[in-house]
């Protein structure tokens, strides 16, 4: 079975790129996740996040903003000591500022579902990659979507975290055309 190659270094990599990546998610709270986990990627590789996921979800209440929106200064100690995450106290703040900017765009759009998925007009776009070197790290959806939610507050959002995000979410289809998954996102 053919996958994208970034998906073969890992049986961790290969069940997250068969079972998740580039399928579309609606669901705020899963949204939240992805906003997070790909904020904490910067600079690293997602296998180290793939790894840390479960203990993101543990440590940050199962990504419930309305939880993370509150953290104090202990809660941010607490994940500064837990080896389960990684412990950048920029990444963290961002979590917590991003909760509760994303707790206000549910407010004024009626769900974070609504409000991201605009960016590319409800629908996700289709690519038709030949191979992974021909992907950009960044669109022009996801700058206009960056330059918006830092607007709107939050951290750690830029063109290029947008679009890991939007391949993520399946606002974006990004298989490779020799992928199995290309047909069925």
């Amino acid at each position: 079975m053919k996958r994208c190659e970034w998906a073969d270094r890992s049986e961790l990599e290969q069940s997250y790129h068969d079972n998740e990546w580039g399928v579309a998610i609606h669901d705020d709270r899963s949204l939240f996740e992805f906003l997070v986990l790909e904020g904490a990627q910067a600079g690293l590789s997602w296998s180290t996040i793939l790894k840390k996921r479960e203990g993101y979800r543990k440590a940050f209440d199962n990504f419930d903003a309305g939880k993370i929106s509150r953290y104090s200064e202990d809660d941010i100690s607490r994940l500064l000591s837990n080896p389960e995450i990684i412990r950048n106290r920029l990444k963290i703040n961002a979590a917590i500022t991003n909760a509760r900017a994303f707790l206000k765009v549910q407010e004024q759009s009626g769900s974070f579902d609504h409000y991201i998925w605009q960016f590319v007009n409800g629908r996700p776009l289709r690519n038709s990659w030949e191979k992974m070197a021909d992907i950009p790290s960044s669109t022009p959806e996801s700058e206009v979507m960056s330059k918006d939610l830092r607007k709107r507050g939050f951290k750690f959002i830029g063109a290029t975290i947008c679009y890991a995000f939007m391949q993520a979410v399946g606002m974006v289809n990004d298989h490779v055309v020799g992928c199995f998954r290309y047909e069925e996102p």
